[in-house]
């Protein structure tokens, strides 16, 4: 799951990791979270256009999702202060544990987002995602990876977190983003439970 929220170009920044800095550790033991990764990107940093603070969430089940949605458990603050954003929602079909899972926080994320094409049956575009990310399980400096698939737009996304600074853009295309907190709560059982490639 994922939301955006788009900035004015002399935003500062500040706010948003002061944002981050005091409420991040708030989810840190959130029931039915496997982890969340607090994002931003800065216009003119890593390429960015836009300034932007882009939460990722990985979740162990949809219980815990309704909670933080509608339940009164933490996005009501961000309706509060942001008015209401589109949350994009995937169905994931497998998560991996990078060599630096349990050796450093996550400070880089990279989201690449591909189109299925017409026609394409998805279990072939959705098997070599797997596929590819089983491989990237090996990257020196990966904390986390995970894909899935949007049914409803057919779209495939991979998401990772990154100890150090992620591959190249040539090599690992994608937006960057900067990871400001990573609240995991239930990442043993998001790597161990079933749903890891």
């Amino acid at each position: 799951m994922q939301y955006s929220i788009t900035l004015p170009a002399d935003y500062d920044m500040a706010v948003i990791r002061r944002r981050v800095a005091d409420k991040g550790p708030l989810l840190d033991d959130f029931p039915g979270l496997g982890l969340k990764a607090y994002l931003i990107r800065e216009r003119g940093s890593d390429g960015s256009p836009v300034n932007e603070y882009a939460p990722f969430y990985l979740w162990n089940d949809t219980v815990g999702l309704g909670r933080f949605l509608w339940g009164g458990a933490g996005f009501g603050g961000m309706v509060a202060d942001f008015g209401r954003p589109t949350v994009r929602h995937w169905i994931g079909a497998a998560t991996v544990a990078g060599p630096a899972l349990g050796a450093g926080t996550a400070r880089v994320a990279v989201r690449r987002t591909e189109a299925v094409p017409d026609g394409a049956d998805p279990a072939g575009t959705m098997a070599r995602a797997v596929a590819e990310l089983t491989t990237l399980a090996d990257a020196p400096g990966l904390h986390s990876a995970a894909v899935a698939l949007d049914p409803h737009h057919w779209e495939v996304v991979r998401f990772s977190l990154w100890t150090d600074a992620a591959p190249a853009p040539a090599e690992l295309p994608g937006d960057r983003f900067q990871v400001l907190h990573l609240s995991r709560p239930g990442i043993p059982e998001l790597i161990g439970g079933g749903r890891c490639a």
